[in-house]
């Protein structure tokens, strides 16, 4: 039979009376067009009685409304599948989308594969079930990084290109191999903002081959950011610390001295071009997920600020073949 169906109560109904008057599973399947193994099968399958030993089963009934009203009630049960194809998965996946892991979509789809081999799940799948009227129930999109509870679209806006930084060497100037990401030693810095009224902000700076992360509180001032910034740099050796892309910010004014105390030379993004520097962009909207956009800095300590780098940087990421940028740099020195 090249299309199959189910049986209907109609042909159950034939099916009583005909094996009532002795016609045999083969003829059955002749008149009703089916095959004589789906008539054995239903007869076996949908008796009456409780059929637990060979008495009770042969002494058991065939009653073709019963039999559908049984068939319906198992089809319903097969097609309630587990949410996220099978309790592992799902189990895997609230988990790491929860604190203490606040994983991505992304990075829990990417990192199952190495944790349980021979097991996936698709990424918009788990965007489907966090958006799904059960993901809804649990308030599952607090956990993403935007919270947002509608997915948005990604949209661009006009710039302008003029920088008021002096002695500024433009982002055009910086070799070729740097948007390559082929290399360690290429970084990009910013500052991330609490509260207008905060008198600290929050320095970040990412390393673009391995995603390393490093973060250090400093106040509004460029000194403070340039010293800080330094201090950080000068523990990673001289290979490792190659460039420097920045905004036009003002904390980028002492930018020379980061030349002379680092011999990194220092490239700056055009004004609004806040994709010329995506991976500490990147790395600020992750980190929005701890801070999120008007909480105060001024009451964060810096071991609280080092559990956050810590945790940043143990995160698995998909552009990292799921390995964390503690892995991948360490990979990286070892070679």
């Amino acid at each position: 039979m090249i299309n199959y169906k189910h049986l209907n109560l109609e042909e159950r109904e034939k099916i009583f009376v005909w094996k009532e008057q002795g016609v045999s599973f083969r003829e059955i399947g002749r008149r009703l067009n089916r095959s004589h193994s789906s008539i054995t099968r239903e007869l076996g399958r949908n008796k009456t009685g409780k059929g637990k030993n060979p008495r009770e089963y042969f002494l058991s009934e065939y009653i073709p409304c019963k039999a559908d009203r049984r068939a319906l009630k198992r089809g319903v049960k097969q097609r309630k599948k587990a949410p996220l194809k099978e309790t592992l998965i799902w189990l895997y996946v609230r988990e790491h989308l929860r604190e203490p892991f606040l994983w991505s979509p992304e990075e829990i789809s990417g990192r199952l594969k190495l944790d349980y081999p021979g097991k996936s799940i698709g990424v918009e799948t788990i965007y489907r079930y966090i958006y799904s009227r059960q993901g809804k129930k649990y308030c599952l999109w607090k956990y993403l990084v935007n919270c947002r509870k509608k997915r948005m679209k990604k949209i661009g806006r006009r710039v302008q290109r003029d920088s008021k930084i002096p002695k500024a060497v433009s982002i055009d100037c910086r070799p070729k191999i740097v948007g390559k990401r082929t290399r360690l030693g290429d970084w990009e810095t910013d500052n991330m903002h609490g509260r207008q009224t905060d008198s600290v902000v929050l320095s970040v700076s990412a390393e673009r081959l391995t995603r390393l992360s490093i973060l250090s509180l400093v106040n509004k001032s460029s000194r403070s950011k340039t010293r800080k910034l330094i201090n950080r740099l000068k523990d990673f050796p001289k290979e490792a610390r190659l460039t420097l892309t920045a905004d036009n910010g003002a904390e980028n004014t002492n930018h020379q001295s980061i030349t002379r105390s680092l011999e990194m030379q220092v490239y700056f993004c055009h004004p609004y071009s806040s994709w010329e520097r995506g991976t500490v962009e990147n790395t600020n909207s992750r980190i929005r997920r701890y801070l999120p956009k008007g909480q105060s800095l001024n009451t964060l300590t810096n071991n609280q600020i080092k559990q956050l780098e810590y945790r940043l940087n143990s995160t698995p990421r998909k552009c990292l073949g799921y390995l964390t940028p503690y892995e991948k740099i360490q990979k990286v020195l070892s070679i």
